[in-house]
């Protein structure tokens, strides 16, 4: 990488309708790739006859966005060669993470039959990582372009119209190929398809920071990339081989034991935050730690915040809870069900997609124009109305008689079921996510765009992500309908947080604390 001082100027995009439809592609690039590592991999495994207690514990794979705080740095520092001279700082990460993107989904589409789940979790973790890589450099472009909440909200909204968009029609597609041919078709169809953006954001203009031809920026960048994504791969090969092996070493692969670990790890950074506050809070704002130092973005947020930084990141760290546990076990819950793949698949095109870009429209107007407090905690309440509906799904059965056709596939009265739960399920999660992304957005230093959003954005799905890990555990103990009752309370229980962050103002920059 070649070292950049200075955060590269946005290039020339028209206001209005050209960021909205530059944020509908990131969008679309970004959610591709999700579902294809988190829910269709985890409905792939239940297929092949893997323990539910193993596909909970794939859900971790999706646990490494979490962590994108510990490489955003050399996204805001750092300029990919080529890609960077010609496109700027932003774009050169994206166009690199969407040629991971496209070779890790092929590797997945190769490696499809899942005889070796170790090989399996490899290149869903290079997928995720790659796919996290272009989230953080688009959060971070999105930022500078749109500071204020009043232009955050359209820009939200598009963003997640591509994202869910792209997701929803990336399982259902995926699902609906896997049906009519073979898992390998299905992730190849969605690489070829990933890689779209691609040539569309090699034609844009150049940076105004930037100059140099286009070809040459071109060619030197994929020449960059690939030793990139080969240093990727063999760094994420031999780190997994020490983590299983450390992982059996103590036990973690029993999962009564893993769960206690787990419980550990979900409350460590609150109680080293909270012992560090009050020594980073009383730091002058010329000191090192808060100026140049690496640590500057990260100690920022408790430093403008205080002591209330801790509600806010154990809000921030609950609120999302049904989103990622729907998520999850929902697809071996229509497995568990017997309905059938097309019906799975229509469930999450057509029902998913349009309830999903209603419910993030909405979402949208709510936090650009509603008090944040009201707009998060009707967010929550539809987040959690989106699981219990799945806990009434399990005790429906498909089948019954025709009622009609839909997408060339007889929808019988089950399979109505299965769609008026997807629907809610879709249009709640989207309505809950514009707000939540607009909230974070707001919490944000402008100084420190991307690694602060990646910071807090990461923070956000710990505990989720780490409980969904557990997932299987959870259902063989309580079933599928104690599951997503569960799942639902953790969502309305974020609220109990709500009357001490919508009182918390940050310190503006350079204030000293008062004697």
């Amino acid at each position: 990488m070649t070292d950049a001082p200075s955060l590269s100027a946005a290039p020339a995009i028209r206001p209005g309708f050209g960021r909205l439809a530059l944020y509908l592609l990131l969008g679309f690039a970004a959610g591709l790739p999700f579902y294809m590592f988190n829910a269709v991999l985890l409905l792939r495994l239940a297929k092949h006859g893997v323990d539910i207690v193993t596909v909970g514990f794939f859900a971790w794979v999706a646990l490494l966005p979490t962590f994108k705080f510990a490489w955003a740095p050399l996204l805001d520092k750092y300029d990919v060669p080529g890609f960077g001279r010609f496109w700027g700082k932003r774009r050169g990460w994206i166009m690199l993470s969407q040629l991971g993107i496209f070779l890790s989904t092929v590797a997945m589409a190769l490696t499809s039959s899942d005889a070796n789940l170790q090989v399996t979790a490899l290149f869903a973790v290079l997928l995720a990582f790659w796919t996290t890589t272009l989230e953080v450099a688009a959060d971070a472009w999105r930022i500078e372009l749109a500071p204020t909440q009043e232009e955050q909200g359209p820009m939200v909204a598009a963003n997640l119209w591509g994202y869910r968009s792209a997701m929803v029609a990336a399982g259902s597609g995926a699902i609906y190929i896997a049906a009519k041919s073979d898992w390998t078709t299905a992730y190849l169809v969605i690489a070829a398809a990933a890689f779209l953006p691609f040539p569309i954001l090699a034609c844009m203009r150049p940076d105004p920071a930037h100059g140099g031809g286009r070809g040459t920026a071109l060619v030197t960048g994929i020449l960059a990339s690939a030793v990139v994504l080969g240093g990727s791969l063999v760094v994420t090969a031999a780190v997994g081989w020490a983590l299983l092996a450390a992982m059996g070493s103590v036990g973690l692969d029993n999962p009564d034991i893993v769960k206690y670990w787990v419980f550990a790890v979900a409350l460590l950074p609150f109680v080293a935050l909270g012992a560090a506050v009050p020594w980073i809070r009383n730091l002058p704002p010329s000191h090192r730690l808060l100026t140049t130092s690496g640590l500057a973005p990260y100690l920022n947020v408790a430093w403008r915040y205080g002591l209330v930084v801790i509600p806010i990141l154990l809000f921030v760290s609950v609120y999302r809870m049904g989103d990622v546990m729907a998520l999850t076990l929902s697809h071996p819950l229509f497995n568990a069900l017997g309905y059938s793949l097309e019906a799975i698949a229509v469930a999450d095109g057509a029902v998913a997609l349009l309830s999903s870009m209603l419910g993030v429209a909405l979402g949208g107007w709510l936090a650009a124009k509603a008090p944040m407090g009201w707009a998060l905690v009707v967010g929550a309440i539809m987040s959690a109305l989106s699981n219990w509906i799945f806990a009434w799904l399990a005790y429906q059965a498909p089948g019954g008689p025709v009622w009609f056709s839909l997408l060339g596939v007889q929808v019988t009265a089950g399979d109505f079921d299965l769609y008026l739960a997807m629907a809610l399920d879709q249009f709640g999660h989207g309505f809950e996510g514009a707000v939540f992304v607009v909230y974070l957005s707001l919490l944000v230093n402008p100084r420190f765009p991307g690694t602060q959003y990646a910071l807090l954005s990461g923070l956000a799905f710990l505990i989720p992500r780490l409980l969904a890990g557990l997932s299987g555990v959870f259902q063989k103990a309580i079933g599928y309908d104690g599951f997503f009752i569960m799942a639902g309370t953790m969502s309305v229980a974020a609220l109990v947080f709500v009357p001490f962050i919508v009182r918390a103002k940050p310190r503006p920059d350079g204030e000293a604390v008062a004697a």
